[in-house]
């Protein structure tokens, strides 16, 4: 997503840090998404890869009327 003014605003300075160590196959994996979707910016990815996924998941565990 390119900045506009409408979210430029509420942009949020990243200030913690988060590591994480993948064994060869899963760098080979990431490497090769990477070159094949041409993705120029792996931080951006992984991170909102993986805010996609905890919201999707707090989202399913929201109860339901029916639960």
């Amino acid at each position: 997503m390119k900045p506009t003014p409408a979210n430029r605003k509420h942009k949020q300075p990243r200030q913690n840090r988060v590591s994480i160590l993948l064994n060869d196959s899963e760098q080979r994996m990431l490497d090769k998404f990477c070159d094949k979707y041409l993705v120029n910016n792996r931080s951006r990815l992984i991170r909102e890869t993986l805010m996609r996924a905890i919201l999707s998941k707090m989202d399913n565990d929201q109860p339901t009327l029916f639960d």
